[in-house]
């Protein structure tokens, strides 16, 4: 663990949200991360016991800062840089469970459908 002043956007790649420190700046300038639900700048330091609203995509994660560290190691000690709030691990799981039991049909087409794979298309849409 280290000193009070880091910021967000290393905080954010310490504690394993994003794979590089870029990504986690492109979300903050996206508006994917707030802080109590205020947009925030890359540069902004992070204080314990801040809520963050993290979106990187795939998950939507909101977070209590419970330790500041900028240094990134294993998954384990990356844990313990936060909490995760109740509502939050829940509906991460409830949204998990939907993916798995109603997929995107759009992620089976594989780019423009041959001629053969629109005649079935056809057919069984009628």
């Amino acid at each position: 663990m280290e000193d009070n002043n880091v910021r967000l956007d290393k905080w954010l790649w310490a504690a394993r949200f994003f794979k590089t420190r870029s990504m986690a700046t492109d979300a903050i300038d996206r508006g994917r991360v707030r802080i109590d639900g205020e947009p925030v700048k890359p540069a902004r330091n992070v204080k314990l016991n801040d809520k963050l609203t993290i979106d990187n995509g795939s998950d939507r994660w909101e977070v209590i800062v419970a330790a500041i560290s900028d240094k990134r190691g294993p998954a384990p000690v990356a844990r313990e840089l936060y909490f995760e709030t109740d509502e939050s691990t829940t509906k991460r799981e409830n949204d998990k469970t939907a993916r798995r039991l109603f997929p995107e049909p759009s992620l089976e087409i594989k780019g423009r459908p041959t001629k053969r794979d629109r005649r079935a298309i056809e057919k069984a849409g009628s």
